[in-house]
């Protein structure tokens, strides 16, 4: 892999992509990012086995390719470095990923993206539509409500529900209960509802500060996984 993108694309990917990083696991390798070419483009992907965030991000590839290195490691150096063009270069032998920007360089030990858990994909389903401001106010409104002991887990989410052209959202504790309705983007093909973690709700939010066009939102039919469709980023829980 070799390429060439701007410093301040490649933190502001990492940081997107840093909330989904495990913190404490089993399994270590979820403490990494996955980086890799997809199109004439950088994508990060990183995976809690909870919620997995993909963030796409500019560049100029010349050679195409994919590794998966410690995230805070490589956030923090490139956090570190002044505004210009980083230079990302992957060897295979050390597997290792090499970045030069301006007068610094670094080489950071990875492993083969084929090691990193798979991310889960949510091809078709139930897909709504949802303005940003809309559901930013609908995600505020009601996630407060839900439970935070895990003593009952359906209480930590917050119920989804998706009919016609009407989206609702309920939370409660077992003390308090909040509900918010409003308006899709466009109408869903079916009723649906599913029950979200709170967690991923409020990631959902902190990605929505820059985000002017609707949100894509989409069940699987089994109601396992859902997907969230921003621009340049995903997420699925």
């Amino acid at each position: 892999m070799k390429l060439l993108c701007l410093q301040e694309n490649l933190s502001r990917g990492l940081n997107i992509v840093g909330r989904a990083v495990a913190t404490r696991t089993t399994l270590p390798i979820t403490q990494n990012v996955l980086l890799a070419t997809d199109r004439s483009r950088l994508k990060l992907s990183a995976t809690n086995l909870e919620i997995a965030i993909t963030t796409w991000i500019g560049g100029k590839v010349d050679q195409e390719g994919s590794i998966t290195v410690p995230a805070r490691l490589l956030t923090e150096f490139v956090s570190s470095l002044p505004p210009d063009q980083v230079e990302i270069t992957v060897t295979s032998r050390p597997k290792a990923l090499h970045l030069r920007c301006a007068r610094f360089e670094a080489r950071i030990h990875g492993t083969e993206a084929e090691d990193f858990p798979p991310i889960p994909t949510v091809e078709e389903g139930v897909a709504a539509k949802i303005e940003a401001q809309t559901l930013r106010t609908a995600i505020s409104q009601v996630v407060f409500a839900a439970a935070t002991e895990e003593s009952r887990p359906v209480l930590t989410g917050v119920k989804v529900e998706l009919e016609g052209d009407r989206f609702t959202f309920a939370a409660a504790d077992g003390f308090r209960l909040a509900v918010y309705r409003g308006s899709l983007a466009e109408p869903v093909a079916e009723p649906t509802s599913v029950i979200v973690p709170a967690r991923t709700l409020n990631e959902v939010n902190r990605l929505l500060t820059d985000q002017e066009e609707p949100v894509e939102v989409m069940a699987t039919p089994a109601k396992s996984q859902l997907l969230f469709r921003l621009k340049n980023v995903e997420l699925v829980s």
